[in-house]
This record gives C-alpha cells, sequence and structure tokens, in this order.
C-alpha cells in the first residue's frame, strides 16, 4: 500500500554509494534492487546515485535503476532527493574527501535529509555507552590495548579476553587470550584467524603474548575487553542480532531479533567467519525455559532501543538504523558487544522484509517533515 496519499507528493529517495570501474555501482547491488523495488511499491520515487553524480548545485542529477526487464541497470536524470540513505560500503571509500564533502553537502543542505552519515569506531561507542545510566550496565569492560601493562591488569581479573579492532567489521581481526596457571607460571594462548584459518599458539610470558600481538596488529588500533562467558547450545557460543529502525513515526523500534551461532572452531558467531543463522527462541529455551526466555528477549529489545537512542543522542548524527550485537551470559543477563551503523542484510525472510519497509518508511517521514520545515519557513519569511 502507497503511503504517499492526500495529494502530497511522492518522496524521491536518495541512496547513496560510490563508482566501481569494474560493476555498475558498489556495495550489495541485490538489496539496491530489493529497496528499489520496496520504494516502488510504497509510494516513494527511489534510485542509486554516487558521490561523483550527486551534484547539489544541479536540479536534476544521474541515478541508478534497475531494469528487472532487461536485468540491467540503467541511468537517467532524476530530480534532487528529498531523502540521501548513506550506504557507502567501506570505511576507507567513506573517508575519501569526494565523499566527505558531498555527506558534509548533504547535511547542510536545507531541502535535503541524510541519515547514517558515518561508520561507528568501537572504542568511541564503548565511551558513549559507558556515561549512560540506561546503558553502561550493559558495558564489558572495554580498554584501549596500549601496553603489556595494559593486559596484565585486565588479566588480574578476567581469565579470557578479546581483542577487537576499532574499526572492524564482520569479526575481522578479533583475537582472544586466555591466561592459565602452569604449576608456578602463567600460560598465555592466544587465537586468531589469519586468512580465515584457526591458529593456536601458546606464550610462557606476557612479554612473549605482547610481541606476537604487535607482529599481529602493526598500527592498527585496538581494544581490549573482558571475555564474557557465553550461554551455549551444543557447546557453541550464540549472540543474539538485533535490527533497531526508526518507523513512520521517526521513533526507535526493533525490527527483528536473530541469532548467531559460533562455528565450530571458530572465536566469533559471524557468519563470514564460519557462524551459522539459528532462532533465539530455540536456543535460549533450551537453557533458560520458554517463561525466562520471553523476558530476556523483551529486555533485550528495550536494551538496544537504548543503545540506539544513546548513540544517536552522543554522536549528534541523525541516524535510522543499526544492527547489534548482544551477548546472553551464563546467568541470563546481557552484554553489548557491537553496533553497525551500516548494517547487512538479515536472511531470516519476516526480519528482511519489516527493514526494507522500514527503510522506505522512515524516508517518508523525513521527507514529510523537511517540507512541513521548509513550508513553516517560507510562511514565516512571507510574514516578515
Amino acid at each position: 500500500m502507497s503511503l504517499s496519499t492526500n495529494g502530497a507528493k511522492k518522496p524521491i529517495i536518495a541512496i547513496l554509494t560510490v563508482t566501481d570501474q569494474y560493476r555498475p555501482l558498489r556495495g550489495n547491488l541485490p538489496n539496491y534492487i530489493d529497496l528499489i523495488r520496496t520504494g516502488n511499491e510504497l509510494g516513494a520515487t527511489i534510485y542509486v546515485t554516487t558521490t561523483s553524480d550527486l551534484k547539489l548545485s544541479r536540479s536534476k542529477i544521474v541515478g541508478h535503476t534497475y531494469d528487472p526487464g532487461k536485468k540491467a541497470w540503467v541511468s537517467r536524470l532524476y530530480p534532487l532527493p528529498n531523502v540521501v540513505y548513506n550506504r557507502i560500503p567501506y570505511r576507507k571509500m567513506e573517508f575519501q574527501p569526494e565523499a566527505q564533502q558531498v555527506i558534509q553537502s548533504c547535511l547542510k543542505h536545507r531541502r535535503i535529509q541524510l541519515f547514517n552519515p558515518s561508520f561507528f569506531n568501537k572504542w568511541t561507542l564503548f565511551e558513549w555507552l559507558s556515561k549512560a545510566s540506561a546503558t553502561k550496565g550493559l558495558i564489558p569492560r572495554t580498554e584501549r590495548l596500549a601496553s603489556p601493562t595494559n593486559l596484565d591488569s585486565m588479566f588480574e581479573q578476567y581469565p579470557t579476553l578479546y581483542l577487537k579492532p576499532v574499526k572492524g567489521k564482520a569479526g575481522r581481526g578479533i583475537m582472544r587470550v586466555i591466561r592459565k596457571e602452569s604449576g608456578r607460571e602463567w600460560e598465555y594462548q592466544l587465537v586468531y584467524h589469519p586468512n580465515k584459518v584457526r591458529r593456536l599458539e601458546k606464550y610462557d610470558s606476557l612479554q612473549g603474548l605482547w610481541a606476537k600481538l604487535r607482529q599481529e596488529i602493526g598500527n592498527t588500533e585496538y581494544i581490549v575487553q573482558q571475555g564474557i562467558p557465553l550461554t551455549r547450545f551444543n557447546k557453541r557460543p550464540f549472540d543474539l542480532r538485533l535490527l533497531a529502525q526508526k518507523n513512520i513515526q521517526g521513533r526507535w523500534a526493533i525490527t527483528g531479533i536473530g541469532a548467531r551461532v559460533a562455528g565450530k572452531r571458530s572465536i566469533t558467531t559471524h557468519v563470514p567467519r564460519g557462524g551459522s543463522i539459528d532462532d533465539p527462541q530455540k536456543l535460549l529455551s533450551a537453557k533458560f525455559g520458554n517463561v525466562r526466555t520471553a523476558k530476556i528477549l523483551q529486555q533485550a529489545e528495550r536494551s538496544a532501543i537504548a543503545v540506539a537512542k544513546q548513540i544517536e543522542k552522543a554522536s549528534g548524527m541523525q541516524m535510522g538504523e543499526m544492527s547489534m550485537d548482544l551477548g546472553v551470559d551464563t546467568n541470563g543477563s546481557l552484554w553489548f558487544f557491537e553496533a553497525n551503523s551500516k548494517p547487512m542484510k538479515f536472511d531470516e525472510p519476516h526480519i528482511r522484509k519489516k527493514s526494507l519497509e522500514r527503510v522506505i518508511h522512515y524516508s517518508i517521514y523525513l521527507s514529510r517533515k523537511n517540507r512541513r520545515r521548509n513550508a513553516a519557513a517560507n510562511t514565516a519569511g512571507e510574514r516578515g
């Protein structure tokens, strides 16, 4: 059903990405096709544009749409968008001067609303969430990885630590370190996945471990985090993957909750790292029973909305969606692990369908909001 009723103009939505020398566009092309189809169904004009094409000084710009009949992408001229949905797929592309210039120009433009203007930084996220009463209880102890002393102080409280790149994505670069007693000494076990191959190495000193970490990490910024004893199903740890999106009223809501189970020899639950998708109700109820599971899932939804609100408030950015990972420990307590401002698509069909609709719904909300704001400004100008 179309949402552009009462004679209102159809909202114009642009999906922002970058050019590609080998393909029509960079990014997840099937996702763009699904968004275009959903936008058309809901009464919106929607197209993909690039940082090279989005010239705000012009009345019309080059946009790209998919022609199902030809099974090909076609380019044509479109009016400037009311709303820009940032789907630039990689940090290094988003940090390019051309991309930054376009994003900043959209943010300043009085007739355009842009949401999700940048990727998240893990360290900044934990700083933001640790300062708010609604979210600080969800945060594992997290510090910047700076020195062997830094690691040693964490090991005094937690036998298992996770090391994560500040600007990582999809589980890349994550390492796990366990400290165990070996006679009168300590033994350190390092597990990591270079080129997706699991490696287990043991060190009899913190200095030896640190030397290896420096070799692997190089100049990449890392955080070190308390290891959480996650609930397991068939001896494999799992966590919850939630999608928070704004709805047609411009309010945060949970689109869906999935579960991701760690692969047989993986230290993360990420599907690209060998994890698998499963039903959260099934996994949790095996440990906690149906009644407790219902409460855990309700609390997960409330927690995710609190996280989304705090991230948006602390960042000062206009957000429309984010996915996040919440862990459930063996006592049933929830822990925040990660949030992503460019969510990968959820494979669960009911979540996928609703997620596409919510992107369009929120864009329609922003378009209407902008139209009202500009009409009020014009009226005030006429009175003046």
